[in-house]
């Protein structure tokens, strides 16, 4: 059977994982709260409504700060731990862990200086709670948080704010739905003026989360009685009523012994005329176990939402540590490791992109298959082989001796200028290669995840990357340039050996040898040799566009794929431990969110684990 102390122990368990991680209600709200998800017992009351005579009452010590003004200044989880009877008596704080108080004297002084610590002794207020454990025979296994009591005056020294910082922080506890509000108000005050039923009235209307203390009774005015509220007819809750009767100022003044405290209440409720028929529902001892009950039953159906939003939770941290990536070593060695391993997803990424499994690499092709054949179209032979140009430019070449058969001079600066030409289109479509490579090296840095999180080597990678490209583009120029000179200086010979016969055969009419007096200067002579350096260069033309695109492919993409880092991998293992950090060097708030993620995956498993070691019966 699943005990209440299991179920209640395990939340104090968490509770307390939850504050050592600062998780304890509102704060950070980039992260789900766990604390906001555990069933807890508020305290909530006006000043001077007998709120820490309550607590003592249920404890059974005296160990809370008294004083007038804002006694409480910071949440106090206090966490109540039944013990075998005859055992000692001792409290614990979370921070001051193994150290036990068995002097409640020295608990309460320490509640008062922890509290300085963190709010100063100016009488400010902070979220942070105190966590105190109280382990003894002389209590049940219950989970109370105390709250600043509610307050209309600002006392000397505390800023004006303070009124509604405290109904903030305390409005922040019993807003939760897994809350369970313990709104205790003095029985001689109008319980329409409670500050503690005013609020819980906001926040739960229904009354299903509240229970209503009403102490003070033995100080009402003789004739009167408390009747109308504990039975629920002033006002209607979910749940009972319960009267409280405290210790005296006399009584706490004289120190009396709070198990003699509670035998007197117990003996005003069993001879009081008024409450005497509700006896057994009246008192601390009561209402302590009512509230562990309670809140054992209520820890008992929320555990299974509670472990859905656990496991939630866990899968999204998970996943956005895989997002944030893993911790930077601090040794040179694991740095060296770390850079080389998001060069090599680098490459991999840029490799995948030129061989497909990524689109880019196809624009290359375009190149090849688009933009030079267009540009080879574009050029202007039209002009250049011109009648007049090719006159022009084999007159020239034939100088004072024209020439006697075929113009050799002529042919071979028509067919050298217009070789020429085919730099330009070899060069584009270099550039054009080295742009698309470019932009592939950008779009794989921008795809390589973890990179994401060093801009500084994303930066040295982009660099190095791109000077390596510039190699490549520079290679790949003078190879392109050097096929169109090779075609400019050995021109095939096979094209020459036709031209003397077709010579004569135009020199020849149909009928026999044509007259000696026959001018070769006409303009069909002229237009016959442009036609055939038209001829040339367009064979020419077809034998570039299949090698310069290898050429490229050889010297450019070929290259990239099996070298493009190999200059970086060198200097890279050049660099100390330093230059290896500098390049790692995160962006501060993004370690600072991983530190924080691995803290709150730590708790959420913790408390998984804390949940499974829980055997459960139904």
């Amino acid at each position: 059977m699943t005990t209440m102390e299991s179920l209640i122990g395990l939340v104090n368990r968490i509770q307390r994982a939850c504050t050592a991680l600062g998780d304890y209600g509102g704060g950070d709200t980039s992260f789900s709260s766990l604390w906001e998800a555990l069933p807890s017992v508020a305290v909530v009351g006006g000043q001077s409504s007998g709120k820490s005579s309550v607590l003592e009452s249920i404890v059974g010590r005296d160990f809370l700060p008294r004083g007038s003004g804002i006694v409480t200044r910071r949440p106090l989880v206090l966490q109540l731990h039944k013990t075998e009877e005859g055992a000692e008596e001792y409290a614990e704080f979370l921070h001051l862990p193994n150290r036990k108080f068995s002097d409640f004297a020295v608990v309460r002084k320490e509640i008062q200086d922890e509290t300085d610590r963190v709010t100063g002794k100016s009488k400010q207020i902070s979220p942070v709670p105190i966590h105190l454990s109280i382990y003894s025979p002389n209590v049940v296994n219950l989970t109370l948080i105390d709250l600043p009591g509610l307050t209309k005056v600002a006392v000397e020294g505390q800023p004006e704010s303070i009124v509604q910082d405290i109904e903030m922080m305390v409005r922040s506890y019993v807003e939760k739905p897994n809350c369970i509000i313990l709104a205790i108000s003095p029985a001689n005050q109008d319980i329409a003026t409670s500050d503690a039923i005013k609020l819980a009235r906001e926040v739960d209307a229904p009354g299903e989360r509240t229970f209503g203390v009403l102490t003070k009774l033995d100080l009402m005015d003789k004739g009167t009685n408390a009747l109308d509220v504990l039975e629920g007819r002033s006002y209607r809750l979910q749940h009972p009523w319960v009267g409280i009767v405290n210790r005296s100022q006399a009584d706490i003044n004289k120190n009396v012994d709070m198990i003699i405290a509670r035998h007197k209440e117990r003996e005003y409720f069993a001879t009081s005329p008024d409450y005497s028929h509700l006896a057994n529902k009246m008192g601390s001892e009561y209402l302590a176990k009512l509230l562990s009950k309670h809140l054992e039953a209520v820890i008992r159906a929320r555990i299974p939402s509670i472990t859905s939003m656990i496991n939630k939770t866990i899968e999204e941290l998970e996943s956005e540590m895989d997002h944030l990536g893993r911790p930077i070593a601090a040794d040179a060695g694991a740095q060296l490791y770390l850079i080389l391993e998001l060069l090599r997803a680098f490459d991999r990424i840029f490799k995948e992109h030129l061989d497909g499994g990524r689109p880019g690499g196809d624009r290359i092709y375009g190149v090849f298959d688009n933009q030079l054949p267009a540009a080879l179209r574009k050029l202007p032979f039209d002009r250049h082989l011109s009648m007049q140009n090719v006159r022009k430019v084999v007159s020239e070449a034939d100088g004072y001796q024209p020439h006697l058969i075929a113009p050799e001079q002529g042919y071979r600066r028509l067919i050298e200028s217009s070789l020429n030409y085919f730099r330009g289109p070899a060069e584009a479509s270099v550039d054009a290669v080295h742009f698309v490579l470019k932009e592939l090296v950008r779009k794989s840095i921008g795809e390589t995840q973890e990179l994401r999180r060093f801009p500084t080597l994303q930066m040295e990678l982009a660099a190095a990357a791109n000077h390596a490209l510039e190699r490549f583009r520079d290679d790949s120029k003078k190879t392109v340039v050097r096929l169109v000179d090779m075609e400019s200086s050995y021109l095939t010979v096979e094209f020459f050996r036709r031209l003397p016969q077709e010579v004569e055969k135009a020199a020849s009419g149909p009928g026999g040898p044509v007259s000696p007096n026959v001018d070769r200067y006409t303009d069909g002579h002229f237009r016959r040799i442009g036609s055939n350096v038209s001829s040339y260069v367009g064979m020419v033309s077809e034998t570039l566009r299949n090698t310069i695109p290898k050429a490229i492919v050889y010297c450019q993409v070929k290259e990239a794929k099996q070298s493009l880092l190999h200059h970086f991998y060198m200097q890279i293992g050049k660099k100390e431990g330093k230059e290896l950090a500098q390049l790692l060097d995160e962006d501060p708030s993004l370690m600072e969110r991983r530190v924080q993620c691995a803290k709150r995956l730590e708790l959420y498993k913790s408390a998984r684990d804390e949940i499974d070691s829980v055997s459960w019966a139904r």
